[in-house]
């Protein structure tokens, strides 16, 4: 039979019909209609499948089957044709796959595994940050070690514990691509027979890496000169400093976290480094903060929002603000460091508590295991006095050294 386009719509009984000269179409279902162009090859039987009927009209059916046999005409197989014209247009897809689309797409696809949802952005942060700037643009089948080298070396001796990180998510991103046919040969991101043998290893460069901070007894001149100076940087790195947060803690707070009548800010699980929800206490002079923030509030429900609406504050805006300060000698987790080293040195406050304070695993499994409250009243009492005592006066502070004295703005302990 020839069909019509009126004579079609009828077709919805399963079964195949034929329009003649090999194009037929197959019915499944009212909603699921075939186009098959079948044709003979070899002396076999072959049926190529010429779309839905849904989307394909008739004359472009009978157009398809039309340029097939014209394929066979010339003693071409059209399926072999088309499976080749597909396998050229993936090779020319793969040829402009760069690192950076390469990465989002091995993040995205592996990303509802991780145990950890806070996983997905520690990714995306150390390759935006420091691989991206490096190999973002090239074409990941062009990458090999000198431009994986270019990416590592300017942080493998100063942030070694991150340059293997960061090697290491470079490896697993191009074994991707390999994987998907974007690129081939050796992963030139491997280590052992490749990378060991032009960088030092990571455990003999450094250890631990460590975080400028300033001498505790500066902090309330410090904090002085830090109220003094307009911004919503300022603000943020003087919250930071009175709650011992992390800077990805505070840059993403959102008003929903904050019980400003019960003085608590809550910071979830997802947003926290040891992935368990984090309870803070907040110092008179933090709500005051976060007060004066709610004057400014909008409605993307930060608390510190960036230049954009709707997305949090830069990592660089409180760095910034210390560089305009002149204290490049110091870092902003470094003042973790400072209110730790307060707590053991001018406080009476059990380590335990210290280290709760600024959200660190107590001890082993055994120790963890009987402390399992965060004693959060205890902390209240630490935070208290800490907010109390970065506003004090400053006072001089008098460092003894072996042959005399040097002294230094700070406060008196």
């Amino acid at each position: 039979m020839k069909f019509t386009t009126a004579s079609l719509r009828g077709l919805v009984e399963p079964g195949k019909y034929t329009d003649g000269r090999g194009l037929s179409l197959h019915v499944i279902s009212r909603e699921r209609r075939n186009w098959v162009y079948r044709f003979m090859r070899a002396g076999r039987s072959r049926e190529m499948g010429l779309g839905s009927a849904n989307n394909v009209t008739l004359a472009e059916a009978r157009e398809k089957a039309a340029d097939a046999r014209k394929l066979l005409a010339q003693g071409i197989d059209p399926i072999d044709q088309r499976q080749a014209e597909q396998a050229a247009a993936q090779a020319q897809q793969a040829a402009r796959v760069t690192f950076a689309q390469a990465a989002s797409h091995f993040i995205a696809a592996h990303e509802a595994g991780w145990r950890n949802p806070k996983h997905a952005q520690q990714w995306r942060q150390t390759l935006a940050t420091y691989a991206e700037p490096f190999i973002g643009n090239v074409v990941v089948g062009e990458i090999d070690t000198n431009a994986v080298l270019r990416a590592l070396t300017p942080i493998w001796h100063v942030k070694t514990e991150t340059a293997s990180r960061l090697r290491s998510r470079i490896e697993l991103v191009l074994d991707y691509a390999t994987a998907r046919g974007w690129r081939s040969g050796p992963n030139p991101a491997i280590w052992r027979g490749n990378l060991k043998l032009t960088l030092p290893s990571p455990a003999k460069v450094r250890a631990v890496e460590h975080h400028a901070a300033l001498d505790w007894r500066e902090m309330p001149a410090f904090m002085a000169t830090l109220r003094g100076r307009d911004g919503l940087g300022a603000r943020a790195l003087e919250f930071l400093i009175l709650t011992g947060a992390r800077s990805g803690e505070v840059r993403r707070a959102t008003w929903s976290e904050f019980d400003l009548d019960h003085a608590v800010w809550t910071v979830p699980a997802a947003r926290m480094k040891a992935g368990r929800v984090h309870r803070v206490p907040l110092s008179v002079s933090a709500l005051a903060i976060l007060r004066a923030q709610a004057k400014l509030r909008d409605d993307t429900g930060l608390v510190f929002h960036g230049q954009r609406h709707g997305t949090p504050m830069s990592e660089m805006s409180m760095t910034a603000v210390l560089q305009r300060m002149g204290r490049d000698d110091v870092t902003v987790h470094g003042f973790r460091s400072t209110f730790r080293d307060w707590c053991a040195e001018a406080t009476s406050c059990p380590r335990e508590i210290a280290e709760a304070a600024l959200a660190h695993a107590v001890g082993d499994k055994t120790e963890a295991a009987y402390f399992r409250g965060d004693v959060f009243a205890k902390r209240a009492a630490l935070m208290a006095d800490w907010g109390a005592y970065l506003s004090q006066p400053a006072a001089e502070v008098v460092t003894f050294r072996r042959g005399g004295v040097a002294s230094g703005a700070g406060a008196a302990p």
